[in-house]
């Protein structure tokens, strides 16, 4: 973008002479704009890996060269542009494609230090190479059933889904793990106190009723039946009355709230595990969108990261953050999986 905004539109390419917008002079007429594009591809097939864009990034700026649906390269000069008052009343093209500049990434790129220093492409004849999306792009026969670049930019950001799905059940396991661990504790240490103190009433007993001798029977019976009147004397007059185990009515009502709130966080999880699609459907067989809109070989086809349907650019124009995703960075989603994230939460 910087470089066509340097070199050619700030420079002066007489845009609306050589690309014919108008009905001038025949001889002012050449493919110049397109040479160069074509040029930048042929750099692009031989170093894949130098180039931050990809085919249609190329085929979107000469498109809209002829198209004149932005205002970026109608006039010959910035004067003309200036004087026809373009910037106040057109859109620019550089906008649209920044907004959209996920369908212009090339998922070979690596940034590393190989391409810093100047290309040297191979410029001999059987390097050369015809372009088909550019000079049979509607030819349906002449195209694979599906494009290489999108293929992977799917296979990546299906990882990229799947990858921070399984970081948020990484958490959630470790969670539980510790939640299962500290109960495990508390009942190991409440059935080893509860034996404990059981041994130790036994052996007094025992201790007790070898100590004693048969003619003290009765002042033993006497001194039990003492300690437990003490012992019916502590109990609240209420408790003993209504005849209720407070005790038990609170481990009820305590294993009561944690059974809903178990059930809660099952539920959760549950909407977590079913927010994210595992697998996505395949773009080879894949024509026509839900909306009826056909399919051509460059039109960017997109899966819904919910349920891993493929939709066109109309109808998975919403971005959300799933329940499922740790990050909750917002992805796109078709308009059904946009209504039931927001009504779900």
């Amino acid at each position: 973008m910087v470089l066509i905004e340097k070199e050619w539109l700030s420079l002066g390419h007489k845009f609306t002479d050589r690309c014919g917008h108008l009905a001038r002079d025949l001889k002012e007429t050449s493919p110049v704009f397109s040479q160069f594009i074509d040029c930048t591809w042929q750099v692009l097939q031989q170093f894949p890996a130098a180039f931050q864009f990809n085919e249609r990034f190329l085929l979107t700026i000469h498109d809209h060269v002829f198209s004149c649906q932005y205002g970026t390269f109608i006039g010959n000069c910035e004067k003309d542009r200036i004087d026809l008052r373009l910037p106040d009343r057109t859109y620019s093209l550089w906008g649209y494609m920044l907004h959209n500049m996920s369908d212009y990434v090339n998922p070979l790129y690596k940034r590393n230090g190989r391409y810093d220093t100047m290309l040297k492409p191979n410029t001999g004849p059987p390097n050369i190479r015809f372009w088909r999306g550019m000079y049979n792009r509607f030819d349906s026969g002449v195209h694979p059933r599906e494009s290489v670049l999108d293929v992977l930019c799917v296979a990546k950001d299906q990882s990229s889904s799947l990858e921070d799905h399984l970081q948020l059940l990484n958490k959630r396991l470790g969670a539980m793990k510790a939640l299962l661990g500290q109960n495990s504790v508390t009942s190991c240490d409440s059935l080893t106190d509860s034996a404990v103190l059981s041994d130790v009433e036994s052996d007094a007993r025992c201790r007790n009723a070898a100590s004693v001798p048969a003619s003290n029977n009765k002042l033993l019976q006497s001194t039990e039946a003492v300690v437990r009147g003490n012992a019916a004397n502590s109990e609240s007059p209420s408790d003993c009355e209504s005849g209720i185990d407070v005790k038990s009515l609170r481990i009820s009502q305590c294993s009561l709230e944690e059974k809903r709130s178990a059930e809660l966080r099952a539920g959760e999880l549950e909407m977590e595990a079913n927010s994210v699609a595992v697998e996505w459907k395949t773009l080879r067989n894949v024509h026509n969108c839900s909306c009826l809109t056909q399919f051509e070989y460059f039109s960017r086809k997109y899966h819904c990261w919910k349920c891993g349907d493929v939709f066109c650019t109309r109808c998975i124009d919403k971005h959300t953050a799933l329940p499922g995703h740790y990050s909750q960075r917002p992805v796109p989603v078709c308009r059904n999986c946009y209504k039931e994230v927001k009504c779900n939460v």
